[in-house]
């Protein structure tokens, strides 16, 4: 009992220890100025490496971001698109970035969708099936245009739409079509921001008017989206 009541006595006083020395070691670090060495110098570094290899080898770097781009955007893991549109543009340029990561994404999608519908069509019933009526709903009464609301529109997260899109009667082609279309305004914001950021030299120059933009424009584009949706909805019922 009595090295039993040590530890519970103790053990406070371990976790304080531990919590100062994790907050001395962040003041240090913060104080050597390690933050602006690993962010900038090191990153920069490796930069200026990645863009020698890059000329010398651009159609294997570019071709090799695509692979790894569908495979990523297939398996849907969370943040990835994010993180692979500002890979695109930090590391290739606004142009490149762009139109590779925009084919990437819309193929690996319809590979998500594919596998939905010819692999996994039960394991998704069973997982997903309470939401499937929605989308089914959606796409009798819209068609093409419900999956480019849904694309334009993220209420439903990007790899659900894909793979409840599986289940419905829509043809593979028009979903990577309505998909390539889609995703394209999101995607364009995000290689520019990711763009921006591989010209970043310092921590000032961190809030350039272009990365800010960019910002901007993903707060903006969501609300934009929807309103453009709503009018053409509207005067769709109109002509009706």
């Amino acid at each position: 009992m009595a090295g039993m009541q040590i530890r519970t006595d103790t053990a406070p006083m371990k976790r304080t220890v531990i919590l100062a020395l994790i907050f001395l070691a962040l003041i240090l670090f913060f104080a050597l100025k390690f933050d602006h060495e690993l962010m900038f110098e090191h990153v920069k570094a490796s930069a200026q490496h990645f863009e020698e290899v890059y000329a010398r080898h651009p159609v294997a770097l570019l071709a090799g971001y695509f692979v790894v781009s569908v495979l990523v955007t297939s398996l849907g893991l969370p943040g990835t698109f994010v993180l692979l549109a500002l890979a695109g543009g930090a590391f290739f340029g606004f142009t490149a970035g762009a139109l590779v990561f925009s084919f990437a994404s819309a193929v690996g999608a319809t590979l998500a969708c594919a596998t939905s519908r010819f692999i996994a069509r039960d394991f998704v019933m069973r997982r997903f099936g309470d939401r499937l009526a929605k989308v089914a709903g959606g796409i009798r009464r819209e068609g093409a245009f419900y999956l480019l609301s849904l694309r334009l529109i993220p209420v439903i997260p990007f790899f659900l739409v894909n793979v409840l899109m599986g289940l419905t009667a829509m043809s593979l082609g028009r979903f990577y079509g309505v998909s390539q279309l889609g995703m394209l305004p999101v995607t364009l914001i995000y290689v520019n921001a990711g763009n921006q950021l591989g010209h970043t030299d310092s921590l000032k120059s961190v809030l350039s008017p272009g990365l800010v933009f960019s910002f901007v424009l993903l707060g903006i584009f969501p609300l934009a989206a929807k309103r453009l949706i709503v009018f053409i909805r509207r005067r769709a019922r109109k002509r009706s």
